[in-house]
This record gives C-alpha cells, sequence and structure tokens, in this order.
C-alpha cells in the first residue's frame, strides 16, 4: 500500500541522509564476518574522534534510552546520591532511570524552558551527576561544562553523565575536554541515519569505575567483545553501517569538520527563530544564547491547536512536534537537524511563516 510520507521537520527521527539511505540498500550483511568486524572497529574510533575522548565507545543495540540505562547501571551501585536537575521530558528520564536502578536522585526542579546553572547545585556529598545537554522537549542547551565543574568542586570523585541525544553533531561538545565522564547519543539525531542504535561514550575515569551490571545491556560484557570488532548480541548492523557512512560523507576529516558543521546547524536553527520574531511567536528558550541547535520551539499562537497546526504543516508536506509533559498542547518544535539541500530548507522557512502568518 502506498503512504505519503511527510518530510520530516521534527527533532528525531530525522531526515536521513543519502549515504544511510544508500547504505541500507544494500545487501545484508553477516553481522560476524571480517567485513562486520572492521565496520564496528572504524566507527567506534570515529565516534571516539568526534566526541574527544581517549576512552571508549560502546555501540548498543537500541534507542539513545537503552544508552542511558545501561551507563547508569554499569557506572552506580544502589544507594548512590546523583544529582538530576529536571527542566524537561529527557532530563525527567535520567530520574525515572536512576530510581528504577535502586539510586538515591537528588533532583532539583526547574520551570521547562528554564535554563539550570551551577549555583542549582543541591548540598551535600555526590556520587555522581546525571545532565542534560540538548534538552528536546524545551530546546533549551544546557551549560554542561559548567555544570560538571561545579560538581567536580563539590565531589571530586563524582561522575559526571551527559545525555548528548540531540546535541552529539549538532552542539559543540566534548568529553574529557569539558571535565565530563560518559555520555549517550543515538543514530537518529545528530547522525542522520535510522533510529535503533546507541552510542556510549566512556572517559578514562568511568572505565576505571566500570562494572558488570544487567544481561543484555551489560556494557562490560560488550566492551570485550567490540575490542575485537564483535559485539555480544546480534546489533543492527545494517544501521552500523549507515552511520559509518554519515560519518564518513560529512565529516571525513573527523573534528577538523566539526566547527563548521556546528556553525551550520546553528545557523539553521537560528533563521526559524527570526522568522518566529517577525512573526510575534513567543519562544519557550527566552535567552538566545541558552537555545539548543538541534530544536526551535515556540509556545503556540493564539487561535491554535496543536492538532491544527500539525494539520497546516502536514498540508504543505511537513511533519513537526509537539510538547511533551506539561507542555503538552503549548508548543510546538521544528528542527533542521536532519539532512536537508538548500532549496528544501528554504522551502521549509517560506512554509514555517505561510503557516503561521495565518495567525
Amino acid at each position: 500500500m502506498a503512504v505519503t510520507r511527510l518530510r520530516l521537520l521534527t527533532p528525531g527521527p530525522v531526515n536521513l541522509h543519502p549515504a544511510a539511505l544508500q547504505a541500507m540498500t544494500r545487501p545484508q550483511l553477516h553481522h560476524r564476518s571480517p567485513e562486520a568486524a572492521a565496520l564496528v572497529r572504524a566507527l567506534r574510533a570515529r565516534l571516539a574522534e568526534l566526541l574527544g575522548t581517549r576512552g571508549e565507545v560502546l555501540l548498543v543495540g537500541g534507542s539513545g534510552t537503552a544508552a542511558m540505562e545501561a551507563v547508569v547501571r554499569a557506572l552506580f551501585r544502589p544507594g548512590d546520591r546523583v544529582w538530576v536537575p529536571v527542566a524537561g521530558k529527557f532530563a525527567e528520564r535520567w530520574a525515572e532511570i536512576a530510581r528504577a536502578a535502586g539510586l538515591e536522585p537528588q533532583v532539583s526542579e526547574h520551570p521547562w524552558g528554564a535554563v539550570v546553572g551551577p549555583d542549582d547545585l543541591p548540598p551535600g556529598r555526590l556520587d555522581g551527576a546525571l545532565l542534560t545537554h540538548s534538552e528536546t522537549s524545551t530546546g533549551v542547551l544546557h551549560p554542561v561544562r559548567e555544570l560538571a565543574a561545579a560538581v567536580r568542586a563539590r565531589s571530586p570523585e563524582a561522575l559526571v553523565v551527559v545525555d548528548a541525544v540531540t546535541s552529539f553533531l549538532v552542539a559543540e561538545l566534548e568529553l574529557e575536554a569539558w571535565g565530563l565522564d560518559a555520555a549517550v547519543s543515538g543514530s537518529q539525531k545528530g547522525a542522520m541515519a535510522p533510529p535503533g542504535l546507541a552510542f556510549a561514550w566512556l572517559a578514562p575515569r568511568a572505565l576505571e569505575r566500570l562494572r558488570p551490571a544487567g544481561y543484555y545491556l551489560d556494557l562490560g560484557r560488550d566492551l570485550t567483545a567490540q575490542r575485537r570488532g564483535q559485539t555480544a548480541f546480534t546489533p543492527p548492523i545494517q544501521i552500523i553501517e549507515a552511520v559509518h557512512d554519515v560519518l564518513e560523507a560529512v565529516w571525513p576529516q573527523g573534528r577538523d569538520d566539526l566547527a563548521r558543521h556546528w556553525a551550520a546547524k546553528r545557523e539553521a536553527n537560528a533563521r526559524f527563530y527570526a522568522r518566529g520574531a517577525e512573526l510575534g511567536l513567543r519562544p519557550v528558550p527566552t535567552r538566545e544564547e541558552a537555545r539548543s541547535p538541534a530544536t526551535a520551539a515556540f509556545y503556540l499562537p493564539e487561535g491554535w491547536t496543536a492538532e491544527a497546526l500539525s494539520a497546516a504543516f502536514a498540508e504543505r508536506g511537513w511533519r513537526v512536534a509537539g510538547g511533551q509533559g506539561p507542555l503538552k498542547g503549548r508548543i510546538f518544535r521544528v528542527s533542521a537537524m536532519g539532512y536537508f539541500t538548500r532549496a528544501e530548507l528554504e522551502r521549509a522557512y517560506g512554509d514555517f511563516t505561510a503557516v503561521l502568518r495565518r495567525s
């Protein structure tokens, strides 16, 4: 049955890069073949380079949430006190994962759309912190480098873990240089590939604390296998190939290509905010410097429901995202994080203006 597929203006999944599309059309690669082993090694090396770590990167079959849970269970023990500043849906997920793992999350609650700062650090000793860099639900980019420094100053042995699901490859981010111990992301965001593969970066300090945890999500077991170019269980090998090929196509010089790409994503997102300002839209993140380049989030203009706005964009061939949690039915979100030709992006800006001008 033929299905009309809307072009994605959503903060994940995103429009696939042509290199990913091409990879997904190739004949099935056996995951225990020498070719697959070479692919796993190459992707892990490139991912480590792009996030600036001398540690290890693990490929995890599943969404970014799988890597979030795997890292929490691998690095912390029941009863550990971890700071979780919550100012959106995905920070809230960190708290839920911590509780499920038997940790004692020290949750500081903030208005959704607010920016978390070092002064929000709770009192007392900490074993770690679970931070969100780009909060997809609000469009806010939190200052994780400054937050990590505050945690380290209070508790030098605490491990700082970052959700980089929508910031990896989209916003400036480094692991060791920023005082971070672990980070997680996924294939369906900045890597412009299909969902189904997550990444977990472990800096040297985190590797020293790695312990057996669980079964399928046991990072220690998988690390032993992945150092040989294998995986402990059947991996989504075609998605691994898709991500590898996108990274080779977009960042052939590794980190040398990142600054150019970050600038392009900042500009693309800023243009949505500029159009919004012209139309009188109210942005969710009020401080310009706190706006994530991954997502532009606006409150719904008067007279619009989330359903009506979504339908208006769909008429022009686009799918946009609504709000989550307490922002459900109150905001909408657009994103240029995925693959666009210049002409497509210009059409997106034009359609954004045309739809919202009706208000």
